[in-house]
């Protein structure tokens, strides 16, 4: 009994040294897209840059020069009418862009009149009893004050008399958010129809909302890099047989498991005849040997979302047709961007693409020229929206985020190939921002054998 147990006292001894020479093992990083939620905040309690939505309603009011803004929040959606596949609740674009605020049934109005703005917050008074279903909301009090960065908060109880009030002073023209997304706002449709000046505010937003503030990118760059993650995995994970809703699975995952809010826009995961569709999202078909796959996928994070695609043989190794198709929208996308700098307009971007494809095509596609199988535009604008807002007539400025897509698609060989990246306009040219997802069919198949 003696010697058992110094047999085990010894062990014991032996296990606790080897324990203390081991290094200790290192934490997990946290997800590129963790945040610390602030608890009072609704939605996803992400902290308002003040700073930079207070110097955009500034920048409003200088577009505006007198008069009324008056621009609602959005809606929860209704789980027994509308389709709610994923969040029930996403903040209205203009209204998220003017106060970063995740609230449900808020008003913003901004009184404009020379140099002076008024900034006035509505929100909907708190019931205790239904944020036991809800959770926690902001009330109209000091502490959306402090949060919101502006002072006067009211009830939104008090909006129909502080808006009569402001227009009945003679403030100027109101500006409303006329769209598809406020035509059932009844306030609204009162308003536009009530023989007032009422202007529609979207142009003016629109035309901001197209070069990015740093904070904008900074949500960009976040959103950008959770995708080539899941663009990662989904090259990882692929193999002949897979069906494509697992690839997709694969790569929303690895969007989820990094801290993605959401999905930017359904998914893309087209294989072999499928990657020729450029809108093909019903990912029901299994995957063959020797197909390609395009993986159109981009992930929202803090309401801006990335737009990436990339193509890839399910088997891991190009076929020497397939690299050689790949290789040429490869280099109609490096010439686009070669020639992305401020003053250059996305038809002229487009159009490089398209001449350099031309010049380049040889005899890859029979006896048109690669070009007549590029079947749609290279780029559009990148933001809150996939296909953001703003005029594709303007000249480049620095600031501004669009993506360069060029592809072909030759249905009769069940071969399609797209190539898109997100790219940041710079004072000097241009950035990639996207350029963490591999791209060369070198990095693809250094990537894809390490599986």
């Amino acid at each position: 009994m003696r010697s058992t147990t110094i047999v085990v006292c010894v062990a014991a001894l032996v296990g606790r040294v080897a324990a203390q020479g081991r290094p200790a093992p290192v934490p997990a990083a946290p997800p590129i897209g963790a945040w610390t939620p602030v608890p009072e905040l609704p939605g996803m309690g992400r902290a308002i840059d003040t700073a930079s939505v207070a110097a955009r309603r500034r920048t409003l009011a200088a577009h505006v020069g007198r008069g009324v803004v008056l621009v609602p929040a959005a809606h929860e959606r209704e789980i027994e009418r509308d389709y709610v596949q994923d969040n029930d609740f996403r903040q209205s674009n203009p209204f998220f862009y003017l106060t970063e605020l995740e609230a449900q049934d808020a008003w913003l109005l901004l009184v404009v009149g020379g140099d002076a703005l008024e900034t006035v917050l509505f929100l909907p008074p708190r019931t205790p009893s239904r944020e036991r279903w809800t959770g926690l909301r902001l009330g109209p009090d000091s502490t959306a004050a402090r949060l919101t960065g502006i002072a006067r908060v009211l009830s939104t109880d008090s909006l129909d008399h502080e808006l009569r009030a402001t227009l009945q002073q003679g403030a100027g023209p109101l500006y409303l958010p006329l769209d598809q997304t406020t035509r059932d706002e009844a306030r609204l449709r009162d308003l536009a129809f009530g023989g007032r000046d009422v202007r529609n505010l979207r142009p003016i937003l629109d035309s901001m909302r197209l070069v990015k503030d740093a904070d904008e990118i900074a949500r960009l760059r976040k959103a950008i890099d959770i995708s080539a993650l899941g663009h990662v995995a989904g090259m990882q994970a692929a193999r002949p047989g897979m069906w494509e809703y697992e690839i997709e699975a694969a790569v929303e995952a690895a969007f989820r498991r990094n801290g993605a809010d959401r999905v930017g826009y359904p998914s893309i995961v087209g294989s072999g005849p499928n990657s020729t569709t450029l809108h093909y999202d019903v990912s029901r078909r299994q995957t063959r040997d020797g197909d390609l796959v395009v993986v159109d996928a981009g992930a929202e994070w803090g309401q801006y979302t990335a737009d990436v695609t990339r193509t890839f043989p399910v088997n891991g190794k190009f076929t020497s047709r397939q690299k050689a198709i790949y290789d040429l929208v490869l280099a109609a996308q490096q010439a686009a961007f070669d020639s992305t700098r401020p003053g250059a307009t996305v038809a002229q971007l487009d159009r490089v693409a398209r001449e350099y494809m031309r010049a380049h095509s040889g005899s890859l596609c029979g006896a048109d020229t690669c070009d007549a199988y590029f079947i749609h535009g290279l780029s559009h604008w990148l933001g809150m929206d996939v296909h953001d807002v703003g005029d594709y007539r303007t000249p480049l400025k620095a600031g501004m985020v669009l993506t360069l897509e060029p592809g072909i698609y030759l249905t009769q060989e069940a071969l399609g190939v797209r190539i898109e990246d997100d790219v940041l306009v710079t004072a000097a040219g241009a950035e990639w921002l996207s350029a963490k997802a591999p791209k060369t069919t070198v990095e693809i198949e250094r990537l894809m054998v390490r599986r």
